[in-house]
């Protein structure tokens, strides 16, 4: 793993370090059904401007969460996909996206 990461004092501090923030979990959701362009990304992921998205991107490519794979061509293309890793976690995001959504709904009733 090229990514620095501090050093974790539990495996759930690992894991947080690895997914946690605002973008990562959002983008590696919406990898979930198969690779998109950096545009696609762009559109699908609310509120993050392209630094924020570049960034997230290199962290999760280093962390080997997603693939990032360019296409020689004119102009260039670059698509991002989901790693054997990457896909692991879904299930778990699916898992938070649920409690999310019921938290959401008991709280703004």
């Amino acid at each position: 793993m090229k990514n620095k990461i501090k050093k974790a004092h539990c495996a759930v501090d690992y894991a947080f370090q690895r997914i946690g923030g605002k973008y990562k979990g959002r983008i590696l959701w919406v990898l979930r059904e198969g690779c998109l362009r950096y545009g696609e990304l762009y559109r699908a992921v609310v509120g993050i401007t392209p630094k924020m998205l570049t960034q997230t991107l290199k962290e999760l490519e280093a962390d080997e969460l997603i693939t990032r794979k360019v296409y020689l061509e004119v102009p260039p293309k670059v698509e991002y996909s989901l790693t054997d890793t990457g896909k692991e976690l879904i299930p778990f995001i699916s898992q938070m996206r649920s409690w999310g959504e019921k938290q959401m709904s008991v709280n703004n009733s």
